[in-house]
């Protein structure tokens, strides 16, 4: 890094002049922001009065089949076995498509709503139906995992755009200067397909992209290494700032430079504070069990981890938070995701017991704490699957035309259920919903105008609902 020549030209007096002048502008800048002098300058400024602080999304990637979770369909016991009409012998995207087949699971009705649901597979969840907005009616624009879950946390099918949690990240900013405004807690087992590409910050600055966390809660590359001293590492943090604000005094206006040195500021606060906000020590033995941290289901036991760092995160300010349970696509016999081709019964009942009581955990410790007053929980996959079965197999092909998304929490009405696929689950049909309206409705929740959350890119004013958009009403309490 090169230094500005006129400062290699002031004598050793007017160095130290400049530095006594330049560190009490500094201690003059902390003094005010902890009095609350230039707390208006930080604080994010909504357009209406926000019912949401902050967004929890669990997202389980391989294409959640709906009419075997969340949507009761009984008209497929009738029609067990036959064709569907206009679909029979045709390919759909892994081939052959048979004829129609019932869930293997019984549905029951849950909660004083009588919500039917699949309370076999989702014992716990299932207990929550009076909080939940079921979006029966959602739809996707592909049948492939990868664009399907780009579109769905983008709402592009392309790679490139900015993620929901990137534009929530550049409306509102951090309510922890210590911790990432946005951070991503992916599967033990792999990272989605697409993988950073769901929480990318697009064209937005570098500072909005998801910060990734492992399973255990730590992030690689933090840790000061063991022959540099505590001081040292001090020291030389505080020379780095200084060079960065000549070197940023050289280049007024670039968002790029100032970007990257936020994040290598950031990476340095979270040496601290990443690890106590990891550090599940303080935890009850109490909120192990409810969450199920100890089982002897070493993927459950990883995923309940990931669901209590996702509230130690939230509690501390962090904004955004992506979960995801399953990861890419294409795994062995299913043992990777929820991606049902050929055994949908066992399948299902592996994934199931993994995602149920840690996700119903979370959202009871979030209610118990008081957050879910102002956190807005979402839960999304990709597509949903067809109600027929491939041939040859007890499993069910892509299907992009009906799936299921539900949202609970800050603002949301409880117990409901918007839109719905027709008889047999094959296409949505009833107040046909969009990703754009889906995305339009959390920025409506967190104080925001979808169509006026833009930024101007290649000719282009971006928003995160692109042209389109209307917030669902319905599901608003």
């Amino acid at each position: 890094m090169s230094c500005n020549r006129s400062f290699t030209k002031v004598d050793r007096r007017g160095f130290l002049g400049h530095m006594s002048t330049g560190l009490a502008g500094v201690a003059l800048t902390t003094l005010m922001a902890r009095e609350g002098v230039s707390a208006q300058v930080a604080r994010p400024t909504t357009h209406f009065e926000p019912k949401a602080k902050r967004v929890l999304q669990i997202f389980c990637p391989g294409g959640v089949s709906h009419m075997d979770t969340f949507e009761y369909k009984p008209e497929l016991d009738k029609h067990h076995g036959e064709p569907l009409p206009g679909l029979s012998g045709s390919d759909t995207f892994m081939g052959g498509n048979g004829n129609l087949m019932k869930s293997p699971w019984r549905f029951s009705p849950a909660g004083e709503c009588g919500k039917w649901i699949n309370q076999e597979l989702f014992p716990h969840l299932s207990k929550l139906v009076d909080d939940i907005a079921f979006i029966h009616s959602l739809q996707s624009k592909t049948n492939t995992h990868g664009p399907g879950c780009t579109y769905m946390n983008s709402s592009f099918v392309t790679e490139g755009f900015p993620s929901a949690g990137a534009w929530v990240s550049y409306a509102l900013g951090s309510e922890n200067k210590d911790l990432p405004t946005y951070i991503c807690l992916p599967d033990i087992r792999g990272i989605p397909p697409a993988g950073p590409a769901n929480w990318s910050s697009g064209f937005l600055s570098a500072r909005h992209q998801a910060v990734v966390f492992n399973a255990s809660g730590t992030i690689e590359n933090l840790e000061r290494p063991s022959s540099i001293s505590a001081a040292a590492d001090r020291d030389t943090r505080k020379y780095l700032a200084l060079l960065n604000r000549m070197h940023g005094s050289r280049f007024p206006g670039n968002s790029v430079l100032g970007a990257r040195v936020a994040s290598y500021e950031l990476a340095a606060r979270m040496q601290l504070s990443a690890p106590e906000a990891s550090d599940f020590d303080s935890e009850t033995s109490a909120t192990h069990a409810m969450y199920g941290t100890t089982s002897s289901n070493k993927l459950k036991a990883a995923y309940a981890r990931n669901c209590l760092l996702a509230r130690r995160m939230l509690e501390r300010g962090v904004r955004y938070v992506s979960l995801y349970c399953a990861s890419r696509a294409s795994g062995v016999d299913g043992l990777l995701n929820w991606d049902a081709h050929k055994t949908l019964k066992s399948d299902y009942e592996r994934h199931a017991p993994v995602f149920d009581q840690p996700t119903a955990a979370l959202i009871n410790d979030l209610r118990m704490r008081g957050l879910l007053d102002d956190t807005l929980v979402l839960w999304n996959t990709e597509f949903g699957r067809f109600p027929t079965h491939q041939e040859g197999t007890m499993g069910r092909d892509h299907n992009p035309n009906a799936m299921t998304a539900w949202m609970l929490g800050a603002g949301v009405k409880g117990g409901v259920s918007y839109g719905a696929t027709d008889d047999v689950g094959h296409k949505a049909v009833e107040k046909v919903c969009t990703v754009y309206d889906f995305y339009a409705t959390v920025l409506h929740l967190l104080g925001l105008d979808h169509e006026r959350v833009t930024y101007y890119h290649n000719g282009i004013e971006r928003r995160l609902t692109d042209v389109h958009g209307y917030v669902i009403d319905d599901v608003l309490a």
